[in-house]
């Protein structure tokens, strides 16, 4: 009996410790296969884009009249903005600046700034200019050519696509912390326009220049942001842009494979043009955030929409589904960053 029953205990003993081996053996063979398998990040769907509702925030802009500065429309726009954002439940920081132009004279520039998501370390900027060019330098009529442009796709445009990504983020939060910034006085540049025998370096995007060295909050920074401009026109196309390219190449070819994904690859098309001095330039160049300009460009004629700084800048230009096609491509890139 005593030698039966040790050999029973040495058995049992080898039976347990070679089901422990197994259960080693199958955990260590689960986690190789877990280490190496690839895990897919479930695809969120975000909000529907209501081109409806952007053309309406576009309009309001338009009915204001050219927003230069220094105007009615001017402080009616930047109140009307802060009001907007307010609404969809950002905080909104009105920044504001007094900046030099070429033509010598002293301008308060007014940023507006709307935040969501405020406890979210990681951000995502998105911004557009508010402002219209005091001057129609490009009309082909000299009796205009000393008034403001209406600036609906020239600005407008831009700006009521983000207040209904704003509209859509108060329905949905998504993963990540947004910043909405409309930048003043991008359009005051000299242009046509005659002015000092020297000319002013860096005479365009005010605004942007001063808010990308005297960023809103002190140490702010971002993934990457993306810009808008000249985004309402019907038909057109988005080439990829050379500062764009260079500064933040892997986020434009987040952005325009989104953009095909969704079957708007006839908007953002794959073709490239040279560097644009637009906002996006001293975003990267000076608060060093990797910025993406989605700007509307004619790459066969080499110029911007034909009503581009012209009386004819106006609300008969937009285009739902253009409107459309740049707004759902946005929110589908900013809810499915982790």
């Amino acid at each position: 009996m005593k030698n039966f029953f040790t050999h029973s205990i040495l058995y049992l003993v080898f039976v347990g410790l070679f089901f422990v081996s197994c259960n080693n053996e199958t955990k260590q063979a689960e986690n190789a296969v877990a280490e190496n398998k690839t895990v897919e990040t479930p695809h969120i769907t975000p909000p529907n884009f209501d081109a409806d509702s952007a053309y309406v925030f576009v309009k309001a802009q338009a009915d204001m009249g050219p927003r230069t500065p220094g105007s009615k429309a001017h402080e009616q726009a930047a109140a009307y903005f802060e009001k907007k954002f307010k609404e969809y439940g950002a905080e909104v920081i009105i920044q504001k600046a007094t900046v030099t132009t070429f033509d010598e004279k002293k301008w308060l520039a007014k940023n507006v700034v709307a935040s969501f998501n405020l406890e979210k370390t990681d951000r995502v900027l998105l911004c557009a200019h508010w402002d219209s060019r005091p001057f129609c330098d490009e009309d082909s009529n000299k009796a205009n050519l000393k008034k403001a442009c209406p600036g609906v796709n020239d600005g407008a445009s831009g700006a009521g696509i983000l207040i209904e990504v704003a509209r859509a983020l108060a329905k949905q939060k998504p993963n990540i912390g947004i910043d909405i910034i409309l930048w003043d006085m991008e359009d005051y540049g000299q242009g046509r326009v005659e002015g000092p025998k020297e000319p002013m370096e860096d005479d365009w995007a005010l605004g942007s220049q001063y808010w990308s060295k005297n960023p809103h909050k002190q140490g702010y920074t971002a993934r990457f942001g993306i810009l808008l401009d000249l985004v309402g026109t019907p038909n057109v196309e988005f080439p990829k842009e050379q500062v764009s390219l260079f500064y933040a190449s892997q986020f434009v070819n987040k952005i325009w494979n989104t953009a095909y994904t969704l079957g708007y690859g006839n908007f953002f098309v794959q073709k490239n043009i040279d560097a644009i001095t637009d906002d996006h330039l001293y975003i990267n160049k000076y608060a060093n955030i990797p910025c993406v300009d989605i700007i509307g460009y004619d790459v066969e004629k080499r110029r911007f929409f034909p009503q581009h700084h012209t009386l004819a800048d106006d609300l008969n230009l937009i285009d739902k589904k253009t409107l459309k096609a740049v707004g759902q491509t946005v929110l589908e890139v900013i809810y499915n960053e982790r």
